[in-house]
């Protein structure tokens, strides 16, 4: 994803003139009609496929509002989704309209379906279950149907209780054989100790108390959900409504209500202000699993993991409950300025309340920002620079952090250690700030285009590294994985065609190869009368090219080594998602190719391959590969005990089969370093002790996954390839 000033502004302006006009028209005019018309007429004046919003789009549109407001297949009745129908072809008028008579239709519909279906949630759990019996549940609501009758929607649902119910029974009484296991519990003692976690108390209980424990937890747990389901209003609806129709355009086209444009806003920076604490639900409570080293609840010391938030203070203002309530929510409830106070309320492990009083400070995202080591092999006896970038991550206020500079430190920072070459790793890598791919690029070539952009009128923009300095000259490989796109392809690539960089990973990167701009509603005139509630549009203006012509949009880019995927069964590539944009070509650029070695890629192929052949770490893969891959297809779960405990017993053995052994890896990590250690020196001295504990922490954990990851060995064996290739032609050359 990218953004273009200059772009934005224009956009902005050309869609408050139109809507201007609707305005003077009409003065009546309502906010949901002003909010239907900015996105029509942004649609279809910007976004890149040129479509316009009619009843072609109504109608695919409809499928999608199905199934975002019961995609289980599990509240409609087939005479609801019929009675529905005569919608199918009105969505787009509706959109423009303001008169959202399906909204209407299906906030009546679900209302009465959920309050029904919570008739039959205490019906059927007070009768309990039989777990002895051979039934069984299909999961996957697209090999469904939707129920005929009200006695088809019960028995579904009673299916779906009767699942979950036997999933916690059996996982419940797992924990209660491993109470009763000695060398279970000194497993689980030592792990606490290492983590300097409390081992929270468990009851022994007996198998009839823990089916009864069980029951209670789900039937509470669906109370709770149809609770929440009651609670959607029509703003929920129209949000669905408005992303079924822009759905329809790309899969990036979203409209994004206030709630979502904030963590939108959060996601790309890396920051937000806050108190620094990772929260997650559990059962009705908030419970804190994680305390953001050098965060503001870090430095005050007395919010603890495992504690459960009760209440939520803001100033002089009375105290908000987030007992029951989603973790999104109470999210918000805690995240406010800098400096501001918060004041929580909170249950400890031992039973007691605490309350507690934290300053908001700027929260660092950590996993967001780059890490980097230097890595040997105990086989090799060379030192590698890696560096992982998790996200092309961007403060566009100027005042935070951006990943090209990191990057630029880390590469710097690893030369003067002395290192024989560099690994960056762009796994997993969503992509980010379109800027930053560019500059991160210009780091390792003298200079040249980087990145072709065609917008919706055919218009080819090119973006260029103009700074003839090179950052790091030497050997150079960049992982990539079918979960690397946008920006990661975009760098992945210009490398690949300058012949700079090896590439490695699995068959292909994710292909999602579009721009998108974000639209800030609320930022014109006419706009801001309705206050902070219109949200944003963030609209598919333009396609990535690559310098060869070769768009990196669907089809991704192709390592130039491909070696085992972890994560290879997963369908979740832009080629698997309904109404992509699909691959084509522009013309080819003129640009100079890397001449200071050649990269002798057959040789490097060759050599990994017969590597590979007899990797019994990627054997392991490529059987995990294709055992989840079929489990992936058997969507229909049995719901009898025994055959149950079997499938959980066959999950587990699998599990076990393809754990990697820590022990036996031959990677040594050292030289850490990560985000928490830029710009955290008075941090650091206030406490020092628990700073260097978080920290020694972190490079375990580091350690550790870095160990186990296989294709990063293989990348180290590959780059002593390109040492060895690079030392014998200089070899021939003298």
């Amino acid at each position: 994803m990218a953004f273009n000033l200059k772009l934005k502004l224009v956009l902005i302006t050309l869609v408050v003139f139109n809507i201007t006009n609707l305005y003077a028209q009409n003065q009546s005019l309502s906010k949901d009609r002003l909010v239907g018309s900015i996105l029509k007429n942004a649609l279809e004046t910007y976004h890149y496929t040129k479509k316009k919003i009619n009843d072609d789009i109504s109608d695919k549109a409809f499928e999608e509002f199905l199934k975002k407001i019961d995609y289980g297949k599990q509240f409609l009745l087939q005479k609801d989704v019929k009675d529905l129908e005569k919608y199918r072809f009105q969505l787009d008028d509706q959109v423009v309209s303001g008169e959202h008579l399906a909204i209407k239709a299906v906030q009546e519909t679900l209302k009465k379906n959920i309050l029904q279906t919570e008739k039959y949630r205490e019906e059927i759990f007070k009768k309990g279950f039989d777990f002895s019996k051979k039934e069984s549940l299909q999961l996957d609501p697209e090999k469904r149907k939707w129920p005929a009758t009200e006695a088809d929607r019960k028995k579904l649902w009673r299916k779906i209780f009767k699942q979950a119910t036997l999933s916690r029974y059996l996982d419940l009484w797992q924990e209660q054989l491993d109470l009763r296991d000695p060398k279970k519990q000194k497993e689980k003692k030592e792990e606490a100790r290492k983590s300097k976690k409390k081992v929270a108390e468990v009851k022994k209980l007996t198998k009839k108390e823990t089916l009864a424990k069980a029951t209670t937890a789900i039937s509470d747990k669906y109370k709770k959900v149809f609770d929440r389901l009651s609670e959607d209003d029509r703003e929920d609806f129209m949000d669905k409504l408005f992303n079924s129709v822009t759905e329809i355009f790309d899969p990036h086209t979203t409209y994004l209500p206030p709630k979502k444009k904030e963590d939108f806003d959060i996601d790309i920076s890396g920051s937000l202000e806050g108190i620094g604490a990772v929260l997650q639900e559990d059962g009705s409570y908030i419970k804190v699993v994680q305390i953001v080293p050098g965060g503001a609840a870090w430095r005050q010391k007395d919010l603890e993991v495992e504690d459960l938030i009760l209440m939520v203070g803001q100033a002089e203002e009375d105290p908000v409950s987030l007992v029951d309530m989603r973790v999104d929510d109470a999210v918000r409830y805690i995240r406010g300025p800098k400096g501001s106070v918060v004041t929580l309320t909170v249950k400890k492990v031992d039973g007691t309340r605490k309350v507690i009083k934290i300053e908001r400070d700027v929260v660092k995202i950590s996993a967001s920002y780059v890490k980097s080591s230097v890595v040997e092999h105990k086989d090799l006896g060379q030192k590698i620079g890696y560096i992982h970038v998790p996200k092309f991550y961007r403060d566009f206020n100027g005042e935070g952090r951006n990943c090209s500079e990191d990057v630029r430190k880390e590469l710097n920072r690893l030369q003067k250690i002395g290192v024989a070459g560099m690994i960056l790793d762009l796994r997993n890598n969503g992509g980010g700030a379109l800027e930053d791919a560019r500059i991160m690029s210009g780091l390792f070539i003298e200079e040249g285009p980087i990145v072709q952009i065609r917008n919706h009128k055919g218009e080819v923009d090119v973006l260029r590294d103009f700074d003839k300095a090179v950052q790091y000259k030497g050997p150079l490989i960049v992982m990539i994985n079918r979960f690397s796109a946008s920006a990661s392809e975009i760098l992945a690539a210009a490398l690949q065609d300058y012949g700079r960089a090896v590439i490695v990973g699995g068959e292909y990167s994710h292909g999602k190869g579009t721009v998108q701009a974000v639209l800030n509603l609320n930022q014109a005139p006419l706009l801001n009368m309705f206050g902070p509630t219109i949200g944003a549009l963030k609209v598919t203006i333009q396609k990535f090219y690559r310098v060869n012509g070769s768009s990196t949009q669907y089809k991704g880019v192709t390592p130039d080594i491909i070696i085992p995927d972890p994560m290879g069964y997963a369908k979740n590539r832009e080629q698997d998602l309904d109404y992509s944009l699909k691959w084509d070509q522009v013309k080819k650029l003129s640009y100079k190719k890397w001449n200071q070695f050649d990269l002798a890629l057959d040789d490097l192929k060759k050599e990994s391959s017969t590597r590979s052949k007899k990797n019994e770490r990627f054997q392991h893969i490529k059987d995990s590969i294709a055992y989840l891959t079929k489990r992936r297809e058997e969507t229909i779960v049995s719901l009898n005990e025994v055959d149950a405990q079997k499938e959980e017993e066959r999950a587990k053995k699998m599990t076990e089969k393809f754990k990697l052994d820590e022990e036996q890896q031959k990677m040594v990590i050292s030289h850490y370093k990560d985000s928490l250690d830029e710009g955290q020196e008075k941090i650091k001295e206030a406490d020092k002790k628990k700073w260097e504990e978080d920290a020694k922490q972190r490079v375990e954990d580091w350690a550790k996954t870095v160990r186990l990851d296989a294709g990063l060995e293989e990348s180290l064996f590959i780059m002593n390839d390109m040492i060895s290739n690079l030392k014998s032609k200089v070899s021939m050359k003298k």
